[in-house]
């Protein structure tokens, strides 16, 4: 019958199509990430602006990933997930000829806004959709692997793909290209796809989700806008006075309902919270500095757009390298040792690019980059398994979709902080790559301090050496898998 699990497992063909249809989908949301951080020196001339409406242009879309990616595996789940599959990739893809067309900043980050929506929709639904397909473990772990795999070219082929769209066709072409695989995706998808629902998928909170977005809204807005209007501006300082304000009752609202998108009673459990404060600084630092890659190359060193996106490929590229084996290291080593030693290589990188210059030869400037991405991709997927294992079984999609949502607040955060910074230096008369150097030495040095944190407090033990028992296909929660260990950047 429709939405049963025969219908979800399907023949082999079929579950072929539906592997290659989810794994083109998060491609795309991630190479829709990179490829704009290439872009963002091209929209700064083009659109006449300034580093604030850079940094909106970014943080619009990750702040609706950010804050939708809970509710977007619920409303699968419920909803059904072909169905909600379908609904992000077309939002997307009307979204992302809305920001092509967008003739000015306003309108590009209304663009972005619809992105995001869109994204927190796909992600979440395309893999519930393999989850419900694949019911065998082993089978399902190699599906997962896949998709997560294949996701991640599309993180290190945006920036390449980005500077050659831009050096031909300028910036907005780098939101055309999505509308040819969105439009395969729908057309394939709708023939294709097999629906599934969880009938015993919980309520969509509502108030939690609306409350989520305002406070990590208002707050970001605060710190975006704090270093053009002044920090002590009464604008900004409501904005702070705010965000503390819809925190404290999303708390309160959290704690009172029945099934809240965010159970306060896992942070009860040391590791769950240590991980995923440790997940906020990754975000923070890494999206934070890689929003400035581009900038210094193009800004501070005079390379083209083209040249600047090739510069910055060692850190996507170390990135896709190395969180595959991070998995295995910590399941060898323990938690503890794996974090602490990519935080501590993430943090000794930024602080070395926090030293580079106009002058500095790139020679000396791509191994910074790649310990970075080393780094940073040592961390992710220990630190969401670390999260998982906190908590009880059956709650591990929840635990690991908690985890990618605390990493990407994080990564608002980074913009908007890292970016608060450089507009501080300038307001006091430093020069622009003056102020790029203090937002990655504060980015090491906040990573640094995270993984002395990570070393006193984490865990020293493994995951679990036994597979969790695996619950039913129909009952699988959306938000993203543990194997999920390569994230949007940017």
């Amino acid at each position: 019958m429709p939405g049963s699990l025969g219908s979800s497992a399907g023949s082999r063909p079929n579950r072929a199509v539906l592997l290659a249809v989810t794994c083109l989908g998060q491609f795309m949301v991630l190479l829709d990430n990179t490829i704009v951080g290439a872009a963002l020196p091209d929209m700064q001339r083009r659109l006449h602006t300034g580093l604030t409406g850079l940094q909106w242009i970014v943080d619009a879309y990750v702040l609706l990933v950010a804050m939708l990616l809970l509710t977007g595996g619920v409303f699968a789940d419920r909803f059904g997930r072909k169905r909600i599959y379908l609904a992000g990739v077309a939002v997307f893809t009307a979204a992302s000829v809305l920001c092509s067309l967008a003739p000015s900043v306003g309108w590009l980050i209304s663009g972005r806004v619809l992105q995001g929506v869109g994204a927190a929709a796909l992600s979440p639904a395309s893999l519930a959709l393999l989850a419900a397909a694949y019911p065998a473990p082993q089978e399902r772990v190699k599906a997962i692997g896949l998709w997560a795999g294949f996701s991640g070219i599309g993180l290190a082929a945006g920036p390449v793909a980005g500077g050659v769209l831009i050096d031909a066709f300028g910036w907005p072409a780098i939101f055309l290209v999505n509308l040819p695989i969105g439009v395969v995706l729908l057309l394939v998808g709708l023939r294709s796809l097999d629906e599934s629902r969880n009938p015993k998928a919980p309520a969509v909170d509502v108030p939690g989700t609306a409350l989520s977005v305002l406070g990590v809204g208002t707050l970001t807005y605060g710190l975006i806008e704090g270093g053009g209007r002044g920090w002590t501006s009464p604008l900004i300082l409501t904005s702070f006075a705010a965000a503390l304000v819809l925190f404290a009752a999303f708390i309160a609202v959290e704690a009172r309902r029945a099934t809240p998108m965010l159970p306060l009673r896992l942070f009860r459990q040391r590791l769950f919270t240590v991980s995923n404060t440790a997940m906020i600084v990754v975000g923070f630092a890494l999206m934070g500095s890689t929003f400035f890659f581009s900038q210094f190359f193009v800004d501070v060193q005079g390379s083209s757009i083209l040249r600047a996106g090739l510069q910055t490929l060692p850190t996507s590229l170390t990135m896709v390298a190395v969180s595959p084996v991070a998995g295995r290291l910590a399941a060898r080593h323990g938690f503890r040792i794996v974090v602490t030693t990519g935080l501590t290589l993430a943090g000794l990188g930024l602080l070395g690019l926090g030293t580079v210059h106009a002058a500095t030869a790139y020679s000396d400037v791509w191994w910074r980059l790649a310990v970075v991405g080393a780094g940073f991709a040592l961390t992710m997927s220990p630190l969401t398994g670390a999260a998982i294992q906190a908590v009880d079984p059956a709650e591990g999609g929840l635990a690991s979709g908690v985890s990618s949502t605390t990493r990407q607040i994080g990564a608002v955060l980074g913009v908007a902080g890292l970016g608060a910074v450089v507009r501080t230096r300038q307001s006091t008369g430093a020069s622009f790559e003056t102020g790029l150097d203090s937002a990655f030495l504060v980015a090491g040095a906040i990573t640094l301090a995270t993984a002395v944190l990570t070393g006193l407090w984490l865990t020293k033990s493994r995951p679990d050496a036994e597979p969790k028992p695996e619950p039913d296909a129909e009952s699988v929660p959306s938000p993203v898998s543990p194997r999920q260990i390569v994230e949007p950047v940017r």
